[in-house]
């Protein structure tokens, strides 16, 4: 894919219209994303919403489904469920439209909202339940369903839906069905409504009987649940939608039973899990998390949300700290990994990792209190930084850092230039002498400093102060893992084309291993 770049650059821009010396400069450039994204995948016209995914055993891959967002949607009819598939999840292929929505404003699907897909060998079906969501309807969302023997020409069943009310759920709330297959041998189908998760079962996936409700946290509306078995334990994994920036975001639950699972949300704060996070997965710029495995690995698919404003400056920031401004965006694969004690984390997807395989020359621009040769060194005192050269549309910059005492602090900055008044720092914060914290940054002149609202969760210090960088950008998509077990996902504008630094600030640290590789 050819990458594009905005041709406009900043005021003060130097070069006129004469041919950019990328090699030779630093300087600020005003850099645009591509029309698609081929890693963190979004479609080169709208956006992914919540994302469905399952792995397809007839076809021997995993499907992706998401809503379709476009920048202007019909009034009534909107969102329609598209797809991609993909063997690696790293590298896509798009499914188009798999199902459109209703015709008419007045039918009840005449919005999609989210929901699942299911193969049934029995009678070789797949199902896709999904939300049904108009207003002008008696209730605003139901459960509803179609089939396909290929995957290709769906059949909707609209004698069928699933009414929260004849349950004494809430009319405008119930959306979001996940279907698992729980201890009791039958199917199960766990449906959001209003602080309450409802449960339904079936032995055909066709007939749902009502088997009862558990608790959502607190007074929280939980979104997008996903129930599954991992070894000895069942989790749920869930999108807290409460608005507050601290909590809106994807987190699990567990239990050695599906049953002790539902029972957690009788006191949430009681039941966390013991990672010291409260279950949280990623950052705020990743929402709508679920799973799907092909029997041997689990990974988590969910939305990075783009960002709007009429600069890369006013974009970056432009974080919602009350809540998400914005609603879809590119969709972000990790690998989820279970310890242990039973308790999950994400890490990085070697497929990913392999796709970056051009290894690029790394040139040291600008250091300032301390010294770096080639591919290590050394930055000390407050301010202390090391300046590389530009990046591109797709990197893979990999380094580890080694702090001298359990307080140090370092960071990696973004669309940095010798010139930039303003510039994007993913700051390892120590939270106290054992705990971290990604935190984001505006630095520079006229940096805000920290922003509200996008920053990571806590995270263990390493016993032996050694943390493994690993950040992963497609185009303004950027992912930031740490030890391979903590992610740290943003929507960061104006990388490509634009320097990058490591910086220090106080303590002592030490830099080794630096790599960067494109493809």
């Amino acid at each position: 894919m050819l990458s594009v770049f905005g041709l406009t650059a900043c005021s003060d821009d130097k070069y006129g219209d004469e041919p950019k010396d990328w090699a030779g400069t630093t300087a600020f450039f005003n850099s645009t994303d591509e029309g698609g994204f081929s890693t963190y995948y979004n479609p080169s016209v709208g956006r992914c919403g919540d994302p469905m995914p399952f792995y397809d055993t007839k076809a021997g891959e995993f499907k992706v489904l998401y809503l379709q967002e476009y920048d202007i949607n019909g009034t009534y009819n909107y969102h329609p469920i598209w797809g991609i598939s993909t063997k690696d999840c790293a590298n896509y292929e798009s499914l188009g439209e798999v199902l459109p929505t209703g015709t008419s404003p007045l039918e009840q699907d005449a919005a999609l909202g989210t929901g699942c897909c299911i193969y049934n060998e029995k009678d070789n079906l797949y199902y896709l339940y999904y939300t049904g969501h108009n207003p002008q309807c008696a209730n605003t969302e139901v459960v509803m369903r179609a089939t396909s023997s290929d995957f290709s020409h769906w059949t909707k069943d609209m004698l069928w839906t699933l009414k929260g009310t004849d349950f004494g759920y809430s009319p405008v709330d119930f959306r979001d069905p996940q279907i698992f297959k729980a201890e009791d041998g039958l199917y199960h189908m766990v449906i959001s409504s209003n602080q309450k998760f409802a449960d339904f079962s079936s032995s055909d996936l066709k007939n749902w009987n009502h088997v009862g409700s558990f608790n959502m946290v607190w007074d929280r509306m939980c979104e997008c649940p996903d129930v599954f078995k991992m070894g000895n334990y069942w989790y749920i994994i869930y999108s807290e939608g409460y608005r507050a920036s601290w909590s809106r975001k994807v987190k699990y639950m567990m239990a050695t039973t599906f049953e002790g699972l539902k029972a957690c949300f009788n006191d949430p704060g009681a039941n966390w899990p013991k990672d010291g996070r409260e279950g949280v997965l990623d950052s705020r710029a990743f929402y709508a998390g679920k799973t799907a495995s092909n029997g041997t690995d689990r990974y988590i698919w969910g939305w990075c949300p783009f960002r709007t404003g009429a600069t890369i400056h006013e974009k970056n920031v432009n974080v919602g700290a009350g809540g998400e401004p914005n609603w879809s965006g590119a969709l972000v694969c990790h690998k989820l990994i279970q310890h242990e004690d039973g308790t999950l984390s994400v890490g990085d997807i070697p497929a990913i990792e392999a796709k970056y395989n051009k290894q690029q020359t790394v040139s040291v621009k600008d250091v300032k209190g301390g010294s770096f040769n080639g591919t290590e060194g050394s930055l000390s005192g407050d301010d202390a930084y090391v300046l590389f050269n530009r990046l591109e549309a797709h990197n893979h910059i990999s380094f580890t850092v080694t702090t001298s005492n359990n307080w140090d602090k370092f960071g990696v900055s973004l669309v940095r230039g010798t010139d930039s008044e303003q510039y994007y720092t993913m700051v390892v914060n120590p939270e106290n002498e054992n705990t971290r914290k990604v935190n984001f940054e505006q630095e520079g002149k006229r940096g805000k400093g920290f922003i509200e609202g996008i920053d990571g969760y806590n995270f263990p210090r390493p016993s032996n102060n050694v943390y493994r960088i690993d950040i992963y950008t497609d185009n303004s998509v950027m992912v930031m893992y740490i030890n391979h077990t903590y992610a740290y996902t943003n929507r960061i504008y104006g990388i490509q084309k634009n320097c990058w630094s490591i910086n220090n600030y106080g303590g002592n640290i030490k830099v080794s291993d630096l790599k960067v590789s494109q493809y």
